[in-house]
């Protein structure tokens, strides 16, 4: 799906307003999330490069806190999205 910001998909079907952006850099696939209730998430943070959250979410299993920050960012989604922009 696309809008004003750009190429997007929806990571969570319990939120449908919350939207993850996709963009291709220099060959490196980002990403950077949306979410109407909190306005500042996308004001202050920026796009995120893949790789930046592979290393993330390996610092998560380390630590064992049991959550998976790749569970929102699917790199499969965003590759056949960007492909059929």
């Amino acid at each position: 799906m696309k809008d004003e910001r750009g190429t997007y998909y929806t990571p969570s079907l319990q939120h449908p307003e919350v939207h993850m952006y996709v963009r291709e850099n220099n060959g490196t696939i980002e990403f950077r999330l949306y979410n109407p209730s909190e306005p500042v998430i996308w004001e202050k943070h920026q796009w995120v490069p893949y790789p930046a959250i592979q290393q993330a979410a390996a610092m998560y299993k380390e630590r064992e806190t049991g959550r998976n920050p790749l569970a929102l960012y699917d790199l499969d989604i965003a590759k056949k999205l960007l492909n059929d922009a």
